[in-house]
């Protein structure tokens, strides 16, 4: 019993260590990772384990739960947990926070009543995204023009897009767009994307969805 509750859980994990890993070029010097409300109550140490092997992963595929713990203590990364009771809309999240010399990163999920991991905060900006096998994560200013420009590039270089989720920290701000789509996208169509100007990052993704 205990098994098919953390189940969706441990995917939750991996897919927050999986968006940050692929998201981060330099080395990773500490990890935390927050569990709110039920989930704290859930084996945390399996959890940290799993999102520990989703950040592994981007550079090394061998890389699971049993390895990965005893990897980052070699790579010298400080790994910490904290937990505390439900303080939000939610009736557990886990919030995942990477820091590098360079930046802070965090990403936040829960798993709805369906059984489904879902994104609900990136860089403390709210959305509420289903994760897709092949995504399309952008970062830009909360301008005009930028969902028709999401829109048609990728339709012009044909992929098709599941989901697309928009969140911004506030009107003129900072926004984050988080796209589910049927296929990887070329590198042409993020070259493509790139040279617009108008994102700061262009980044495709990939999760284990099985």
């Amino acid at each position: 019993e205990e098994a098919k509750v953390m189940g969706p859980w441990v995917k939750l994990a991996d897919h927050l260590g999986t968006f940050v890993g692929q998201l981060t070029d330099e080395p990773i010097r500490a990890i935390n990772l927050l569990f709110d409300g039920e989930v704290a109550g859930m084996n945390t140490d399996a959890l940290h384990a799993a999102a520990l092997a989703g950040i592994l992963k981007a550079s090394n595929s061998d890389v699971n739960m049993v390895s990965a713990p005893v990897i980052a203590k070699d790579r010298g990364i400080n790994c910490s947990t904290t937990t505390q009771a439900k303080s939000g809309v939610f009736d557990a999240y886990i919030k995942l926070t990477m820091v590098t010399d360079d930046r802070e990163r965090s990403i936040a999920g829960t798993v709805f009543s369906d059984g489904k991991p879902r994104f609900i905060q990136i860089k403390g900006i709210n959305i509420d995204a289903e994760i897709g096998a092949h995504m399309v994560y952008t970062t830009n200013e909360d301008v005009p023009g930028i969902i028709g420009t999401l829109g048609n590039t990728l339709g012009s270089n044909g992929v098709n897009i599941a989901n697309f989720t928009l969140g911004r920290s506030e009107k003129n701000g900072d926004a984050i767009a988080l796209l589910y789509v049927d296929e990887p996208v070329p590198d042409a169509a993020l070259n493509q994307l790139r040279d617009t100007g108008l994102f700061g990052q262009v980044r495709p993704l990939q999760f284990d969805v099985a």
